[in-house]
Parts: structure tokens; C-alpha cells; sequence
């Protein structure tokens, strides 16, 4: 990963960026060039530019930019330079460097273990400077938020050849071990002994094991009492079982279907690394969903966790069928707020593309209102739909409590009712479909898995009240 670190003073032979305004003045010490070229490029309607001299590239950039602009423009950077360019040094408000810094380092993500030639492909950039103005504990914050977001984003990338339940929890094992947090890792016969049919039921079309991960993150005088539990699906890869998914843009891309639970793993890691007060408790179920052996079918009928039966109506919404067994299993903790991430539903992707993440549930509002702006602050953005019990009636069975599947329109919302059975807490139920997996590179967020929803849950979590 490319080290953030402070300089006392430029040096000589490096590539800059400069964040400024019509009122800046710069250091003689950049030179005639840059301080000439940088009035002339402030008195145009770019926003961004840069200057190719003796000395490598030099950037300029205009400072009266939003935050999201910024961190757009330093993935920008990351995309110009060459591999020669070692180390770049931002100049400028301490708020603006870290703005481009986040952007620069997020854009500077590479999954590229698997190329023979990965070193040629290897970018160049090894360091970003920003001057003393900007604190360590930011840096440090940014620092560990990049650790998160790319530990997640290169476990939804892994191929299900290298990641399976068993290997998904080790991963997670081993974060504990770094940031201090208590794992516990039941394997299938602690999860048979809990009766957690839901997730006994995916599993049984597959050779591989699953697993369910507890993971909690406790600091001495937590501001709150009772725990957050975070729920996280990890379905490692999901075929559709026999339901069967097409294979071209669907199951093709289906390792992503444990960005949840990448998501939730990061966050508890990110807040136990930045040592935040808040007692944290997360929750993983992990799977892969197959045809195989004796797979669970169309018509059977599941006994979960907490008793409820289920009628299976198709197993391609086995995501539900897992996490409803977690969140059962987060009532015995009596947490004041869960809240779950999982990419769910392609109905919430078709609502709202890949920009923002489908929210609802039933906690208070003014949890919503503090999740809303805390995403909005990052740009990673969500989008509250209703949660009405009407929705309800379209998850009623005919031969069981419930059924795993609601009619053909608002799937988000009847999949977000179902969940809803299994919790006794204020909760909030997170579709993160959209924005957890791009086919095509976009800024800073890159392709394939984003690491979506931990900055967000993060940022959330570093304010909550």
C-alpha cells in the first residue's frame, strides 16, 4: 500500500500537487514556472490541470472544490503519472491534502496477484507527502481506513478457488489477531448443535464447510451500554443453487456476493484499529450456494434458528436464509441497534444503479438521519426506502410462517421484511448490491469489489450518539 507520511520541507526533483486559490501565494522555492503557471490557471474555468517541466509534472489544483471533487481528482493523479514517479507531495489547507490523499491513496488499489508480469503491472507510486499542517491522527485515520477498505476489496475479489467459508473466516481470525478483537469461528457442527437451519440449508449442495464468525471489539468505558451488532452475508460464491443462475453478467461475478460480510469484518476492524468507544459486535455467516449433493430445493421447508419455518420458493435468495439465522442470534446479546449489509437483491441495484446503498428497517430516525449524513460526508450514499408491514403480507406462507421469496415487485423491501421477523432490536437492513461490485474502473472506487459501506458505517460509528 502507498505510505502516507509528513515532510518538513518540498524537496528538490519531486512531483507536486497544488491546492490553491486566487488568494494563494506560493513559495518562491517552487519556482518561476509553477508560481507563473499557477495564476494563469486560476484565472480559467479549469478545475483541475497540470504542468509537465524539468522536473516531472506538476498539478494544480483549485481548492473551492467539495470534498468528493477532490478525492475524484487525486484518483485523476494516480491515473497520470508514470511508474517512475516515486513519491508525490501535496501543498495546500490540511483538509484539501487529505482530501486528494484519500482519493489517491483508495485509486491506488491493485488486485493483480494472479498476472505472471503483477510486478511490471505494479504501480510506481510508493509514497504521498503532506506538510506538518496536517495532523498524524488524520493521517493515521486515513491510513487505517485504506488497510479496511482494501483487506475487503481483495476478499470480494478473490475467486471462490481461494476464498471458501472456511478460508473467509480465517482472514477475518487473522484481523482479530492485528486489531485486538475477540474471534470466534463455529464450524458445522457447533452450527448444527444451534439448530441454525437457514444456513445449514444453503450449505447442503456443497463439499465445503460453512462457518459462522463471531466477532466482537470491546474498549474499556464504551459510550454504549448494550452493543451495535453488525450482520454481514458471506455467501463465498452463489451459483443460485438449483435455481441456477444465467451465467453471463450474473453468476459470473457472483465471489462478490460476500461483500457484506467484507464490509462488516472491515468496519469492526477499522473501529477497533482507530480504538473508537463503541462496543461493536459483529456477526458473519458464511457459504457457498450450489446445486450439489443433496441441495436444498424449491418447496422445502426450512427450520431456523429461532423456530420459524421457512417455504423455500427459490433457492437463489439464499442470502436471506442465512443472515436470518445471524439475526436471530444477535437477540441473545440484546443489542440497541443492528444493522446488516449484504448485497441482496438485484432489485435494489435496478432502483438505484450502483451510486448509493438501499436502506431500510425500522430503527428510530434519528439513527437513519445520522447513517444518512455520515454517508453523505464520505459520498458514499444511501437511499431510505419504506418499510411498511403491507409489505409484509407478501412473505405470509400457506404451509409455514414464512416464505423466502415475496411477489414480483419491491423485492428490496418484502426481502428486507423477512429479515425483519428474526430481529428484536431497533435494526437497519443495508442493500449494498449496487455499489459493491463495478464492472468498469470508476475513480477512486476502482473495479470490481469497492470495499463499499465501511467507510460509511465507519463515519457512522466515529459520531454515533
Amino acid at each position: 500500500m502507498v505510505r502516507l507520511e509528513q515532510y518538513e520541507e518540498i524537496q528538490a526533483q519531486t512531483t507536486l500537487v497544488i491546492l490553491s486559490d486566487k488568494k494563494t501565494k506560493l513559495d518562491k522555492s517552487l519556482g518561476e514556472e509553477a508560481i507563473a503557471y499557477n495564476k494563469k490557471f486560476q484565472k480559467s474555468d479549469d478545475k483541475f490541470d497540470f504542468l509537465k517541466g524539468a522536473n516531472g509534472f506538476t498539478f494544480f489544483v483549485k481548492s473551492d472544490q467539495k470534498a468528493e471533487e477532490l478525492r475524484v481528482i487525486g484518483a485523476k493523479i494516480i491515473a497520470q503519472l508514470s511508474k517512475d514517479v516515486k513519491s508525490v507531495s501535496l501543498i495546500g489547507a490540511a483538509v484539501d491534502q487529505l482530501n486528494i490523499a484519500e482519493g489517491m491513496l483508495l485509486s491506488s488499489y491493485q488486485f493483480i496477484k494472479y498476472f505472471k508480469d503483477a510486478d511490471k503491472k505494479k504501480l510506481g507510486l510508493e509514497t504521498v507527502l503532506l506538510s506538518k499542517e496536517v495532523s498524524s491522527k488524520k493521517i493515521n485515520e486515513l491510513i487505517d481506513t485504506a488497510k479496511a477498505v482494501f483487506w475487503a476489496r481483495d476478499r470480494v475479489n478473490e475467486p471462490v478457488s481461494h476464498l471458501n467459508a472456511t478460508q473467509l473466516a480465517e482472514a477475518i481470525s487473522e484481523l482479530g489477531a492485528e486489531a485486538g478483537m475477540t474471534v470466534q469461528v463455529l464450524e458445522k457442527t457447533q452450527i448444527e448443535s444451534l439448530k441454525m437451519g437457514g444456513l445449514l440449508a444453503v450449505n447442503k449442495g456443497s463439499i465445503d464447510q460453512p462457518t459462522f464468525t463471531i466477532v466482537e471489539y470491546k474498549p474499556e468505558k464504551a459510550i454504549n451500554k448494550k452493543p451495535i451488532v453488525l450482520v454481514g452475508k458471506g455467501v463465498v460464491y452463489d451459483t443460485g443453487g438449483l435455481s441456477l443462475k444465467p451465467t453471463p453478467g450474473s453468476m459470473d461475478v457472483m465471489k462478490s456476493d460476500m461483500a457484506g460480510a467484507a464490509c462488516m469484518a472491515g468496519t469492526i476492524y477499522l473501529a477497533a484499529l482507530q480504538k473508537l468507544k463503541v462496543h461493536i459486535i459483529a456477526l458473519i455467516p458464511a457459504t457457498d450456494n450450489r446445486p450439489g449433493l443433496n441441495a436444498y430445493a424449491p418447496g422445502d421447508v426450512i427450520t431456523m434458528y429461532d423456530g420459524t419455518t421457512v417455504e423455500v420458493l427459490n433457492t437463489d435468495a439464499e442470502g436471506r436464509m442465512i443472515l436470518a439465522d445471524a439475526l436471530a442470534y444477535s437477540n441473545k446479546f440484546k443489542p440497541e441497534l443492528v444493522i446488516d449489509a449484504a448485497t441482496l437483491t438485484g432489485a435494489a441495484l435496478r432502483a438505484i444503479g450502483t451510486k448509493a446503498s438501499v436502506i431500510m428497517g425500522n430503527a428510530d430516525d434519528k439513527v437513519f438521519d445520522q447513517l444518512e449524513r455520515a454517508g453523505n460526508e464520505v459520498h458514499e450514499r444511501t437511499v431510505r426506502f419504506p418499510f411498511w408491514d403491507d409489505y409484509a403480507t407478501e412473505i405470509k406462507s400457506s404451509i409455514a410462517d414464512l416464505k423466502n421469496l415475496g411477489g414480483p415487485n419491491a423485492g428490496m423491501i418484502t426481502a428486507g421484511k423477512f429479515l425483519e421477523h428474526f430481529v428484536k432490536s431497533p435494526y437497519i437492513h443495508m442493500d449494498i448490491a449496487g455499489p459493491a461490485w463495478l464492472d468498469a474502473k470508476e475513480d477512486y472506487k476502482g473495479q470490481g469489489g469497492t470495499g463499499a459501506g465501511i467507510r460509511l458505517l465507519f463515519n457512522f460509528l466515529k459520531k454515533y450518539k
